[in-house]
């Protein structure tokens, strides 16, 4: 069964973890994300390829905000 993506609303549009097969096709690294806007009717989209700093300023980001991501997660949605 095919994975669900589900999209998170951002200042800029959706936004998508790539999946394994997508990033493949679009020759970018797993990882990489892809940013939906909607524009006159239509989609438009951006890709945002998955780097090492990237990948080193979110761990970064989670391990500076832990305590605050844990008591989010406790209070729930």
């Amino acid at each position: 069964m095919a994975e669900v993506l589900t999209p998170q609303k951002g200042e800029r549009g959706w936004v998508v973890e790539m999946t394994p097969e997508m990033a493949q096709e679009a020759g970018v690294a797993e990882g990489s994300f892809v940013i939906l806007y909607m524009r006159a009717g239509q989609v438009a989209a951006e890709i945002i390829p998955a780097s090492d700093e990237i990948k080193r300023g979110v761990e970064a980001s989670v391990a500076k905000f832990k305590d605050a991501f844990a008591e989010m997660k406790r209070l729930g949605d």
